[in-house]
């Protein structure tokens, strides 16, 4: 059930001496309105745009996918490279496709 409560998992602790307890989303929101402002990042760049960079840039730079899953908190490593291991590549090949049929260089394959 959702109490628009936003949760820590595992061991972080929100208040001394608890570890896991509710976070008030606006606190949350403040936090990191703080952070993108002092970074000067867009106001429509969101967190988890961040994280999900994070986590395919560790994986294209070959690192141990089970350690990249155990940051990122996900319930497998089969999850996090089913999910960020192929989107560069991938996207690389479709502008490739796609450029390359927008000049005609399709037909001559």
């Amino acid at each position: 059930m959702d109490h628009d409560l936003v949760f820590a998992r595992d061991g972080f602790k929100l208040y001394r001496g608890e570890a896991g307890g509710p976070q008030d989303p606006e606190k949350v929101s403040a936090r990191w309105w703080t952070a993108r402002n002092r970074l000067h990042l867009p106001q429509n760049f969101r967190l988890h745009d961040w994280r999900a960079s994070k986590i395919t840039n560790d994986l294209d730079n070959h690192e141990n996918p089970v350690e990249v899953s155990a940051n990122a908190r996900h319930h497998s490593p089969g999850y996090t490279t089913a999910r960020y291991g192929r989107r560069r590549a991938e996207g690389a090949k479709k502008l490739a496709a796609s450029s390359a049929a927008r000049i005609g260089l399709s037909s001559l394959v």
